[in-house]
């Protein structure tokens, strides 16, 4: 299992805890419902440290490169990443609705039987996601203009641990996971709707990747002075290597070498392509917004334009230099669906897996948008 990526070993896990799920004793499905409890409070646990320990060193890089580059290109890619998430929201707002509506009222009148976990373990964290947000940029902006290096090198420090603990704890555990929301939800009825759901919202995410990408180009065009669809062609290698890679930062090479081809700057390239691997997220933006918003009007709660602005704009600055690991996105943004949305246990596994079945598009849809920012930086510059 160890051998197969992160995707294969969630698309297992969905699929034995559906079948098991069918012929599931009432214990075995409590016993899953217990760990899920005491997995999904730790991770409650560590979402703060995932904030802190991975913000803090990205405000701390971004803030020692202080001049009119950065801001401009650190303007854009935040702008291109907003406006991503309110096309989706948008998007979302006219088409789900209709699309699941159905699949909701069925899922109602099924009226399931919910397993409950044989006892809990408390794991509550040290802060808030909103503590953890502004002690991050303290921090890191402390350490930006201070110059000190010995609170840097401890920062460095604790975001490998945090890395660690998520490559060594979460991740690994989390196709388990997976499986005990998948195999309760079976039990309990739940599996039609919301897998019947995951199938339409899927299809209108690729179509809104391909729009935001097109309008991101075009508007670069009158920048670079150059036809917006040859822009995107020539970036398409970086396009599918982050298919394969299912990583900004491993991608970079690529992404750099087609900016520069495009017509982009050398110099300019590369400063603007390592910076926007890290603070440019439209794609994985969304994606996590998309899927939110699917989920919450599948579950019947309010969803309306202030609350999703409030969670966009949170999300744009949470994911900065979230983790280097597939799904990474994802694992930073947690405490806001918790916080903001008000996501439970069973709404996170959901989000998770639904977010990691097109985690590489996202980030395709990431590094290729990057091209589009260093076109503009060049020619303001």
């Amino acid at each position: 299992m160890k051998k197969l990526g992160l995707l294969p070993r969630i698309g297992i896990a969905i699929l034995l805890g559906i079948l098991i799920g069918f012929v599931s004793p009432q214990w075995f499905g409590e016993l899953c419902a217990t760990f899920n409890g005491i997995y999904s409070q730790f991770l409650g646990f560590m979402i703060p440290m995932i904030i802190v320990g991975f913000v803090v060193p990205a405000i701390a890089d971004i803030g020692s490169k202080a001049g009119r580059l950065l801001v401009i290109t650190a303007l854009l890619a935040y702008g291109f990443t907003i406006l991503s998430g309110f096309i989706s929201y948008m998007t979302g707002s006219i088409f789900f609705p209709g699309l699941i509506a159905g699949d909701v009222a069925l899922a109602e009148a099924e009226n399931p039987v919910k397993l409950a976990g044989w006892f809990t373990v408390e794991m509550p964290p040290l802060m808030g996601v909103t503590t953890s947000l502004v002690l991050s940029f303290m921090l890191g902006l402390g350490i930006a203009f201070s110059g000190g290096t010995a609170l840097r090198r401890g920062m460095d420090e604790f975001r490998e641990i945090v890395s660690k603990t998520i490559n060594t704890a979460i991740i690994p555990l989390l196709p388990f996971y997976i499986f005990g929301i998948f195999l309760c939800m079976t039990y309990e009825g739940e599996v039609g709707t919301i897998l019947s759901g995951f199938i339409k919202i899927i299809g209108i995410i690729f179509i809104l990747h391909v729009f935001v990408l097109v309008m991101q180009y075009c508007i670069a065009a009158p920048f670079a002075r150059r036809n917006p669809f040859a822009m995107l062609r020539t970036m398409l290698p970086a396009y599918f290597t982050a298919l394969g890679t299912q990583s900004s930062a491993a991608t970079i090479p690529v992404t750099l070498r087609q900016a520069i081809k495009m017509g982009v700057r050398e110099d300019v390239a590369g400063f603007v392509i390592p910076l926007c691997a890290t603070i440019h997220l439209s794609g994985s933006t969304l994606k996590i917004v998309a899927c939110a918003l699917a989920i919450m009007i599948m579950h019947g709660q309010p969803h309306d334009l202030p609350l999703f602005l409030h969670f966009i704009a949170m999300l744009g600055i949470t994911m900065v230099a979230a983790p280097g690991i597939p799904g990474g996105a994802i694992m930073a943004s947690l405490g806001l669906l918790q916080s903001i949305l008000g996501f439970d246990q069973e709404t996170i596994a959901l989000m998770i897996a639904l977010y990691i079945a097109m985690d590489s598009f996202g980030t395709a849809c990431n590094v290729t948008g990057d091209g589009a920012i260093a076109a503009i930086v060049d020619r303001v510059s």
